[in-house]
């Protein structure tokens, strides 16, 4: 897993569009990168929705939101405009980014035992240093916790 203080690996991926973005795209702006498992299931859908509540507090802050997941651009299309997602989610079929921050991980399941997308966040600083790991976070505090660190 990557920790404070290491160079957050970049990575190029799609959009709900299609449109190739990279993490490096945003150096000068700080980003909140979160994964998560799947789209329009019950816990990422709020932790999504409390990331778009909270999207202008971000902006303000000079923060990015970007979400990622293994789900196709077509279904983060479909995602982000049932629920009017504001930010970027980015696809990873092919789980590029998922495995660079170590996310793709060991999960039990109703008993069973299988591998998926572990729910992580990073806060990466104007310089693409990880100044936060926030591991298996809760969907519905995910926000707020990250702005709360940043009122400190």
């Amino acid at each position: 897993m990557l920790e404070k203080g290491m160079k957050a690996p970049d990575f190029t991926l799609s959009d709900k569009n299609g449109n190739s973005v990279s993490l490096s795209d945003f150096i000068g702006k700080k980003v909140v990168l979160y994964f998560y498992p799947k789209d329009n299931t019950p816990g990422c859908t709020r932790q999504a929705c409390a990331f778009a509540g909270a999207y202008e507090q971000f902006k303000n802050a000079n923060f990015e939101i970007i979400g990622i997941s293994r789900d196709s651009t077509s279904s983060h299309s479909k995602f982000a405009e049932k629920h009017n997602l504001p930010f970027i989610l980015l696809s990873d079929p092919e789980l590029l980014a998922i495995n660079a921050y170590g996310v793709w991980q060991e999960k039990k399941m109703y008993g069973k035992v299988g591998f998926g997308v572990v729910r992580t966040t990073f806060i990466i600083d104007e310089n693409g240093i990880i100044e936060k790991v926030m591991p298996k976070v809760k969907p519905d505090t995910n926000a707020q916790e990250i702005l709360e660190e940043l009122n400190k």
